[in-house]
């Protein structure tokens, strides 16, 4: 199985933190799986583990914002993809967007999204979202899956 996630991570793909609100709590995770699907309407798919303490509040709330880390802040990815915090969003500056969804101000940029429908795929689910709006808020290279290392804990 080493071989397979050795070759997973050479799969191009950023590294993000996805802010999601119920209008009432917010939470934010790391994610990787994260794409474009569709220029007309433009939309974005991620991946999100059902078990995820953030899972009930997208799916109660159907809002988030995808936030583009640059390759700079592997510390941020670290720390918004451990488990068992209960408030992974204080200390970091965020700043509300249109719709009310927080943005993680020292981003390259972010998306901000509405869900449109969700599938399962094997122990995660893929939730198909409507881009409402894209902001550029700070210059940047962005931050690949490869080079976060071990920080999934797959190179065992």
């Amino acid at each position: 199985m080493k071989t397979l996630y050795e070759l997973c991570k050479l799969i191009t793909q950023g590294v993000y933190v996805i802010a999601v609100t119920d209008g009432q709590r917010e939470r934010a995770f790391t994610a990787a799986w994260v794409m474009q699907v569709s220029f007309e309407p433009p939309m974005l798919v991620f991946s999100i583990n059902p078990q995820h303490s953030s899972y009930p509040i997208l799916k109660t709330g159907g809002r988030c914002t995808i936030n583009v880390l640059a390759k700079q802040q592997l510390g941020i990815a670290a720390h918004f993809g451990r488990s068992g915090l209960d408030d992974k969003m204080t200390g970091f500056q965020w700043q509300k967007t249109q719709q009310g969804t927080s943005a993680l101000a020292e981003s390259i940029g972010y998306f901000e999204c509405s869900v449109h429908h969700t599938t399962v795929a094997g122990d995660h689910e893929l939730i198909v979202c409507n881009i409402l709006d894209a902001v550029f808020l700070n210059p940047g290279e962005p931050m690949l899956y490869r080079d976060t290392g071990n920080m999934d804990g797959t190179d065992t």
